[in-house]
C-alpha cells in the first residue's frame, strides 16, 4: 500500500544511520573479541533490516499526508526501540529480552530508567551504547515536535507550526533547512558541555557518556550512584546550566544564536521555567536548612537545585537520595515531575506551554462567568490561540490523566506496592527516569521488578514521549478506514 512506502523509505534510512551509531562503540572494546562481535551483530541486523525496508519502498514515494505521517512517527520509533535492544541482548551478561527492551526504550525516549546493576563494571562499550541511544533520542524527538507534531494537530503543537513544519514531500527543503540548524546547535553545544566536563574534571569516558545523557535530558550515568559519583560542586552547577539549555526550545536557540540572545529570555516558556527553578530550588533549600540547621548553606543550594533541574527537565539526574529531605521536599519533586520544560526541547513531561495555555482558558472562563456577553481574546506570544489548540491541549492532559490511571492499575496487578505502582506510571510517561520509594527512587533502579511490568512500562514510555495520539492512533479502527 501507498500510504506505507514513506515510513519505509524513512524507516530504510533511520536504520541505516541507526547501525552506523552502532560501530561507534566499537572504539572503547579495549579489543575483546566477544563485544566486537555483538555490535557487529547488531550493526548488520539493522543494515539488513534498512535493504529491506528500501525494496518495499521502491519506486515513486507519494506526497506524504498527515494520516502517512503518523505511520512514519510510529513505525521509526517502533523500530528504534526494537533493534537498540540487540546489543543489550547480544551481550554476555545474562540480559533477558524485557530487560533488553526496557533498556533501549528507556533510551531511545531519554527517559533514563534503567534495569541494569553494576554499572561501573559493566563494557565501556555497553555503557557508551547506552548513552548513544539517548543521544540519538534527543534530537529525534526535538525533530518530530517541530515539523510532526505541529501538523498532526497533537496536543497542542499547532501553536508552534512554522512553514518548516510543512510536510509535502521527503525532500522538501523547509524540512531539510531546519533539521540541519538543529543538529548544528545540538551538536555545538554538545561539544561545548564535553569540553566544560573535561575541564571540571571528569574523565574523558566520563566527559562524553555524560554530554551525550545530558544534552538529551535522558539521564544515563556511568555509575549507580549517578551523578553523585562525583561530588563536584561546579560539575553539578555546569550540569544544571546545559541541562536548562537542552529543556528549551531548540528553534529559539538557532534564533538565539543568529540575532540576539535575548529572544531567549523573551520566551513566556523559559521564563517561566527559570522562574519555577528558582522558587523550588530557593524553598526546598530554606526548608532542609530550617530542618537541619548545620548544614552547609552552599551546599544545600547546589545539591537542591541540581536535582530539582533534572526533575523539571525530566533528565533524571541524582547526585543525592532526595527522598530522604522529607515530605515536603518529595511533594515538591513529585508535582514538578508532571511539568516538563518547554516545546520543541529534548524534554519530556506535559511540557510549560500548556500549563499556561490552561491559566489563559482558566481566566476566559472566569471573566465569562462574571460577564457572560464579553468577548476575550487568547493570545500566546503575539499568536491566537485557536478553540481547535485548546481543545488539543485540554485532549492530551486527558490522554495523560487516563494513562497514568490505566498504566497504574496494570502495575498493580503484577504485585506491585501502591507507591511504586503510582511513581513508576508517572515517571514513564513523564519520562523523567527515578521514581518515588525504596525500589525505584533514585537509590534503586526497575531490575526488580515483574517482566510484565517492565514491558508495561516500555509502552508507556513510548506513548509518553510521542504525546499519546501519535503512537495511540494507528491503533484505532478509523485510522484504516480511510
Amino acid at each position: 500500500m501507498d500510504i506505507f512506502k514513506p515510513a519505509f523509505r524513512i524507516g530504510a534510512f533511520v536504520m541505516a544511520l541507526w547501525g552506523i551509531f552502532m560501530l561507534i562503540p566499537l572504539a572503547v572494546t579495549h579489543g575483546q573479541t566477544q563485544e566486537i562481535d555483538d555490535f557487529l551483530l547488531s550493526a548488520g541486523c539493522c543494515f539488513l533490516l534498512a535493504l529491506l525496508l528500501f525494496w518495499l519502498s521502491r519506486g515513486e514515494l507519494p506526497l506524504i499526508k498527515p494520516r502517512a505521517l503518523f505511520l512514519v512517527t510510529a513505525l521509526n520509533w517502533l523500530l528504534l526501540c526494537a533493534t537498540g535492544a540487540l546489543p543489550y541482548l547480544f551481550a554476555s551478561l545474562d540480559i533477558n529480552l524485557a530487560n533488553a527492551v526496557f533498556e533501549s526504550v528507556s533510551g531511545v525516549t531519554t527517559t533514563g530508567s534503567t534495569t541494569l546493576t553494576g554499572l561501573d563494571q559493566l563494557p565501556h562499550s555497553l555503557l557508551l551504547w547506552r548513552s548513544i541511544t539517548q543521544w540519538v533520542g534527543g534530537i529525534g524527538i526535538i525533530l518530530v515536535a517541530v515539523a510532526v507534531l505541529p501538523v498532526l494537530r497533537v496536543g497542542g503543537m499547532r501553536l508552534f507550526r512554522t512553514e518548516s513544519s510543512e510536510w509535502t514531500h521527503l525532500n522538501d527543503s523547509h524540512i531539510r533547512h531546519i533539521a540541519s540548524q538543529i543538529g548544528v546547535v545540538y551538536l555545538g553545544i554538545s561539544i561545548i558541555c564535553f569540553l566544560v566536563y573535561l575541564g571540571l574534571g571528569m574523565s574523558w569516558f566520563n566527559a562524553l557518556n555524560h554530554t551525550f545523557t545530558t544534552l538529551s535530558t535522558g539521564g544515563y550515568s556511568t555509575s549507580d550512584s549517578s551523578f553523585g559519583q562525583f561530588q563536584n560542586p561546579s560539575l553539578m552547577w555546569a550540569s544544571a546550566v546545559f541541562m536548562l539549555l537542552a529543556g528549551c526550545p531548540f528553534l529559539l536557540l538557532v534564533a538565539s544564536i543568529q540575532k540576539s540572545p535575548l529572544l531567549l529570555f523573551q520566551d513566556k516558556q523559559v521564563r517561566l521555567l527559570l522562574i519555577l527553578v528558582a522558587i523550588a530550588s530557593l524553598t526546598v533549600s530554606a526548608y532542609r536548612l530550617l530542618v537541619e540547621p548545620g548544614l552547609e548553606p552552599a551546599d544545600v543550594l547546589t545539591t537542591s537545585t541540581f536535582n530539582i533541574v533534572s526533575i523539571i527537565t525530566t533528565t533524571g539526574y541524582a547526585s543525592v537520595d532526595y527522598t530522604l529531605w522529607g515530605s515536603f521536599p518529595i511533594l515538591i519533586f513529585g508535582f514538578l515531575t508532571f511539568c516538563g520544560a518547554c516545546s520543541g526541547s529534548t524534554s519530556g513531561g506535559i511540557k510549560l506551554f500548556r500549563f499556561q495555555l490552561l491559566a489563559i482558558f482558566m481566566r476566559e472562563h472566569i471573566l465569562k462567568a462574571l460577564h457572560p456577553n464579553a468577548k476575550v481574546a487568547r493570545f500566546y506570544h503575539d499568536r491566537i490561540v485557536s478553540e481547535e489548540i485548546l481543545v488539543a491541549s485540554l485532549a492530551f492532559l486527558f490522554f495523560a490523566a487516563i494513562s497514568w490511571v490505566v498504566v497504574s492499575l496494570l502495575l498493580a496487578l503484577c504485585g506491585l506496592d501502591s507507591v511504586t505502582a503510582l511513581s513508576a506510571s508517572l515517571t514513564a510517561l513523564m519520562n523523567v527516569g527515578p521514581g518515588f520509594g525504596p525500589i525505584i527512587g533514585p537509590a534503586g533502579n526497575f531490575s526488580t521488578l515483574p517482566d510484565a511490568a517492565k514491558y508495561i512500562l516500555s509502552i508507556a514510555m513510548l506513548l509518553g514521549r510521542l504525546e499519546y495520539l501519535a503512537l495511540v492512533i494507528i491503533f484505532t479502527r478509523g485510522f484504516w478506514r480511510w
